[in-house]
């Protein structure tokens, strides 16, 4: 059972993100928030192994509620729910330890793809916030998009041809497990590429890898319907 803990400061969106959880039999809901404060405390009583916060919200943000839930509890992976014009919010979490963020009007089955990822020790990069992270980045100019784009190339070609394929697939939003299927390899095997991945592109996380495998081309466009 994944035992997960909720976070926002709306109760229209908590109820709407408990009702979509509640359809997986085997998700948990064992606490709920308000603000980032309560949602740190609650982490730290229950020990969910996934919290999902609003990235805004009031007292303490969603961005410093995942940064401390990382720091004193790493066990708990940490989901960030946004909208769309929060994309500098976005770039500020994929620091702070996030291991998953989500467009809150996004598909249902999205919202538990990422938690069970996340339970995985896996990371998820919603297609549509992977596309609105390299769309801004590309709103600081066309000189700067293209230096992005040419150093991403350039260190996802220090890869070996494996890594790159497994870069592909996070950048696509796929868990270890999903990737061993695909490959056709045990899970131990994903994780030991994935570990090397992020350390041949010094990035902290799989999220952040996921950015830079968009930004360098390498994910295929995600299907109409994602739009």
């Amino acid at each position: 059972m994944i035992r997960v803990l909720i976070a926002d400061d709306e109760a229209m969106i908590r109820a709407g993100v408990r009702a979509i959880l509640s359809t997986d039999p085997g998700i948990d809901i064992v606490a709920e928030a308000a603000d980032g404060h309560d949602a740190v405390e609650l982490v730290r009583r229950h020990r969910p192994q996934v919290a999902v916060l609003d990235i805004r919200m009031p007292k303490v943000s969603g961005i410093e509620a995942a940064a401390e839930i990382h720091r004193t509890v790493p066990t708990t992976g940490v989901i960030m729910l946004t909208t769309f014009g929060e994309d500098d919010y976005i770039l500020q979490a994929l620091g702070g330890g996030a291991a998953g963020f989500l467009i809150k009007s996004g598909e249902p089955e999205e919202l538990i793809t990422g938690v069970r990822a996340v339970a995985d020790g896996a990371a998820y990069l919603s297609p549509k916030v992977a596309a609105r992270v390299v769309a801004h980045l590309a709103s600081s100019g066309a000189g700067a998009l293209a230096s992005r784009r040419g150093a991403a190339r350039e260190r996802v070609n220090g890869l070996t041809a494996r890594e790159r394929e497994v870069l592909s697939f996070l950048g696509s939003g796929l868990s270890n497990g999903q990737i061993a299927r695909r490959l056709h390899v045990v899970e131990g095997t994903v994780k030991a590429h994935v570990s090397s991945v992020l350390a041949r592109l010094g990035v902290d996380n799989r999220a952040a890898a996921a950015v830079v495998a968009h930004e360098a081309g390498i994910v295929p466009p995600p299907a109409p319907d994602q739009h």
